[in-house]
């Protein structure tokens, strides 16, 4: 191992200090790093008028990217002119310089990927801040050694240190720089995946459905090239995962084959169209409005607002009524007793205008009365009546259409009965049984308890 001076880049420029050399790589420098705060100023400023109209997920990594641009630019300029002037005088003070600059450029770029990959809603996430801690630490220990001068030392000492892994060899180095790529392929992929998919969703001309296939399509084969190829910069035989993937198919058809049914049956309603987000649908006796269609399951928002989690294998083998022609509307009954002594034509007439004028109860198709049979106790009435945004819940409306019922039957005299018995009471010393008949005042009448 070649013995190299320890702090060598201070060493040549304290020797350089002093000399008309140094002056002139001072005059350089300073040249070339108010050119780059120029350029990158310019930059910035273009950039910055082109991102108002930019979704969150950029401008929430907009404030790394704009701090790069001047140690990157200034880093090219300073090794453009350290190329120019190296034929003629020494430039340890230009060498010194591009350290910090490329250092810090990295940084702030790593942090606009980190920021695009795990900071899409513009909050801060909790792997947000620790990449950015982790990513910092290394650069920074990165520019120490290389300002010491012993960078090469210490990559050649990692080098030296082995150990074994089953029957495989494997150096420190190896292993760190594996560990690298690996996180920075997956990086790398998951940025990818989320600008195809914010691309794909501010796409105007594709369905709703197909922008979510492609999305969740799009990103899972970035993550999985980015595997592949990770695994093989870091010399590990992909050909292995042959067997690993046929494992992984057999556990799939036999333990997983539920989860396995409901992924497969989520992709097929997001390709057929069957069902779209903001359809109205009826399944197993559960009619609402669908608001989610994920990759294992499809939620459905209730006319009551409960949303509930309907697994995607049941929409696919179950009857599943689509109401979406009707849009949000929803079908109301509420029933009603009256005496067989009431005027049944205009107790009809009264139900049809409890529900008239009531909001968000719909006039096309009207409201309706109808006399569904007879009972012990009084004729049997039922009124039905359609109302707007049903999934957004119908039990307020219902009060309502109830309270007018009540208050119009009460107001014109339409009495509703409570139930009436005739109970015989056979005495031991009576040829005949007397009959007693109980009965309540109608429910409505004045006087009468609640």
């Amino acid at each position: 191992m070649q013995n190299t001076p320890f702090f060598e880049p201070l060493t040549d420029l304290l020797r350089d200090f002093g000399e008309r050399a140094t002056l002139w790589q001072v005059a350089v420098l300073v040249g070339a790093l108010v050119l780059a705060w120029l350029v990158a100023r310019l930059l910035r400023r273009t950039l910055n008028a082109r991102r108002e109209m930019s979704y969150q997920a950029l401008r929430f990594g907009a404030e790394a990217l704009n701090r790069a641009f001047f140690p990157l630019i200034g880093a090219l300029f300073v090794w453009i002119a350290r190329a120019i002037a190296g034929r003629f005088i020494h430039t340890a003070l230009l060498d010194l310089a591009l350290v910090p600059l490329v250092g810090i450029g990295l940084i702030y770029i790593v942090f606009f990927f980190a920021r695009r990959v795990f900071g899409r809603d513009g909050q801060t996430h909790t792997w947000l801040a620790l990449v950015e801690r982790i990513v910092s630490l290394v650069v920074w220990i990165g520019m120490a050694l290389t300002v010491m001068g012993i960078q090469g030392n210490v990559l050649t000492w990692m080098a030296g240190v082995s150990f074994r892994i089953a029957n495989t060899q494997i150096t420190l180095l190896s292993l760190l720089s594996g560990l690298l790529w690996v996180c920075v392929t997956m990086v790398v992929a998951m940025w990818l995946g989320a600008a195809f998919e914010d691309r794909v969703m501010r796409s105007g001309t594709l369905d709703a459905n197909l922008k979510v296939v492609l999305a969740r399509v799009g990103r899972a084969l970035f993550v999985l090239a980015a595997v592949l190829i990770s695994l093989s910069l870091v010399g590990i035989d992909i050909t292995v995962l042959g067997v690993f993937g046929g494992a992984l198919g057999v556990g799939l058809g036999f333990g997983l084959q539920k989860i396995a049914s409901n992924y497969v049956s989520g992709f097929i309603i997001l390709l057929d169209r069957s069902l779209r987000i903001g359809d109205t649908i009826n399944v197993g006796g559960l009619q609402g409005q669908v608001t989610q269609i994920r990759t294992r399951y499809t939620v459905v928002r209730g006319l009551d607002g409960i949303e509930t989690l309907i697994p995607n294998e049941r929409l696919i083998t179950d009857v599943v009524q689509n109401q979406s022609s009707y849009l949000t509307r929803g079908f109301q009954k509420t029933a009603v007793h009256v005496a067989y002594a009431t005027d049944v034509e205009k107790a009809m007439a009264l139900l049809a205008q409890a529900a008239t004028g009531v909001e968000r109860v719909l006039d096309d198709p009207a409201p309706s009365a109808n006399l569904v049979g007879f009972g012990p106790d009084g004729v049997n009435l039922e009124l039905g009546f359609w109302v707007a945004d049903a999934a957004t819940g119908t039990t307020g409306v219902r009060s309502t259409v109830n309270r007018n019922i009540w208050r119009l039957f009460a107001a014109n005299g339409i009495a509703i009965p409570y139930a009436q018995r005739d109970i015989r009471i056979v005495g031991s010393g009576t040829a005949d049984a007397q009959t007693v008949t109980v009965a309540a005042p109608a429910a409505n009448e004045p006087g009468t308890a609640a």
